[in-house]
């Protein structure tokens, strides 16, 4: 027989009504936002500062994936349960996934197997509806815009050459990155495009902010653009801030779900971290910790991507710092770096799995230089030879750290109790003291040369002409001293994802900049990163289905 799919274990599981969940976390039934019974909304005056400050942070990376990732949420997951099994109160904290994996190459993101937070369908797909909200925020800063400049009585005087604010919709649709608008005579005809939603400004406002004045004053410090006679323009010129906010009135507040072990799971916001921040909520984080002594929360794609931002963006924001830092490695994904094709990703390979374990080394190395001392949960794959395992566990041991195998998949939290009482002991002992590897007082290119040459491991940074310039706006505006959100692919430490492994002896190059003035970052963009994806050669949604009795398959 075989082993059933994600989608076939949650709906089979049996899942209890969320205010039974919220009882474990002393929450009272008669305050939740009810959305169905098993989904639900936590005010925010449940947030306690006090009790943040005691909760324990593990923060779950991961090494540079394969396409379809390394399984760090199925981790996240399943280390919150290994937790509650070893008697601990933890809660996951985690993204709300997007439609663009969803329906594309990657699958969703509520976990796998026996570790997932359920149910799976409504997060996978229109959850309480925050994306919705925030594609809706964004949308109305737009038409505010164009608006504006068809608007001759209250004329901002607004350049459209200058407009940098974007469309955005929660699909893989490459054929709407470069468009022209106002066409038909129905306004201002100019150039345009969208980005997908978790690259929007107004998802990483969501983010960011601290509570909901911070959400209102960093809408309204969104740019825009320049008038003609070189004034910047920003929302709040507009006067869109408080109806963008109003708009977000609900999607601000956390949302509780499950684990299939019935262990309580908290999901707000969903950037991608190869393209934005890569990071849930401070105010999911923050509540996680006002309710639970352990939260368990992850970073996107690998750890130079999400938890780099993790740590120089949202622990600058949030005045938080992890207390214990778990990197998944995959022996599929060290086959990848070890020079496997795609056929050979899930056949035991020891040469290929030695070639590939620099690139978990050179995470490592990143980890002891931000004062972080990782754990190393090796996913577990049914394609893993024991040869493989004991290999990695045998090159961490060299470096002065340990690599458990993570069974989460197949047990749940069961195969998850070393992993837990590994990090329980981490954090005991004290082995996690953050430091930034740079200051946000330093200059744009001060900060990304030392990302790029201590976490990446390049020798240099190229800019283009235009990198150039958009760099002389950014110093313009005053926004030189916020943090760096790089924008560049996942599959590589470079910017070039052919260089599997540990490339040496590379430069990186920043085609354009971008800025989120409100957000409160810089994202220079490498390579030929795009913030609106494309869908592959054989989507997702090609293999998914629904009946007359409304029952989904293919979806994972």
């Amino acid at each position: 027989m075989s082993f059933p799919t994600d989608l076939e274990i949650a709906q089979n599981a049996a899942i209890q009504p969320i205010k039974n969940i919220a009882e474990k976390l002393n929450l009272d039934a008669e305050n939740l936002e009810f959305y169905g019974k098993y989904k639900a909304k936590i005010p925010l005056e449940y947030l306690d500062e006090e009790k943040v400050k005691q909760g324990k942070l593990i923060l779950v990376t991961a090494i540079n994936p394969t396409p379809a990732g390394e399984g760090k949420t199925t981790v996240s997951v399943g280390l919150c349960d290994g937790l509650n099994k070893i008697g601990k109160k933890a809660i996951a904290v985690l993204r709300e996934p997007s439609l663009g994996p969803v329906f594309g190459i990657k699958g969703g993101a509520a976990g796998g197997g026996y570790a997932q937070v359920i149910p799976m369908v409504d997060i996978n797909l229109h959850f309480t509806g925050d994306f919705s909200a925030i594609e809706k925020a964004n949308n109305l800063l737009s038409a505010l815009i164009d608006n504006n400049l068809q608007n001759k009585k209250f004329s901002l005087n607004i350049d459209p050459r200058t407009i940098v604010w974007k469309r955005v919709m929660d699909v893989n649709d490459r054929s709407l990155r470069h468009i022209i608008i106002g066409l038909g005579g129905s306004g201002i005809v100019r150039e345009e495009g969208f980005n997908i939603t978790p690259a929007s400004e107004v998802m990483a406002i969501l983010c960011l902010s601290n509570d909901f004045g911070d959400l209102k004053r960093r809408l309204g410090n969104i740019f825009v653009g320049y008038t003609y006679d070189k004034k910047p323009i920003y929302a709040r010129d507009l006067k869109a801030e408080g109806a963008m906010a109003i708009l977000l009135k609900d999607a601000i507040k956390p949302n509780l779900v499950q684990t299939l072990e019935g262990n309580p799971a908290i999901l707000h916001g969903g950037p991608f971290a190869n393209i934005a921040q890569g990071t849930n909520t401070i105010i999911a984080t923050k509540m996680g910790l006002s309710l639970c002594d352990f939260v368990v929360t992850e970073a996107g794609f690998g750890a130079d991507l999400g938890a780099e931002k993790f740590l120089h963006i949202k622990c600058h924001y949030a005045g938080l710092k992890p207390d214990a830092y778990v990197i998944v490695a995959t022996i599929r994904a060290l086959r990848y770096h070890g020079g496997a094709k795609k056929a050979e990703y899930e056949v035991p390979n020891l040469p290929f799995v030695k070639n590939g374990i620099d690139n978990l080394k050179k995470h490592i190395e990143n980890s002891f230089k931000l004062g972080l001392k990782p754990i190393i949960a090796i996913n577990h794959f049914a394609t893993d030879s024991a040869q493989e395992i004991d290999f990695v566990k045998s090159e961490c041991e060299k470096l002065g750290v340990t690599a458990i195998l993570a069974d989460e998949f197949v047990h749940g939290g069961d195969g998850m109790k070393d992993l837990a009482n590994e990090v329980v002991k981490s954090i005991e002992s004290n082995d996690c003291n953050f430091r930034p590897i740079y200051n946000v007082e330093d200059t744009v290119e001060h900060k990304i040369e030392t990302i790029a040459r201590e976490i990446y491991g390049a020798s240099g940074v190229n800019y283009s002409q235009k990198a150039k310039q958009d760099l002389k706006v950014i110093y313009d505006l005053g926004l030189n001293k916020l943090p760096i959100c790089m924008a560049k692919t996942q599959k590589s430490l470079s910017d070039d994802e052919k260089k599997i492994g540990r490339p040496i002896n590379f430069e990186i190059t920043v085609r354009e900049f971008e800025f989120a003035s409100g957000a409160g970052f810089i994202i220079p963009i490498l390579g030929d990163m795009m913030r609106m994806p494309g869908l592959p050669n054989t989507p997702a949604a090609e293999g998914m289905d629904i009946d007359e009795n409304g029952k989904i398959t293919g979806l994972s």
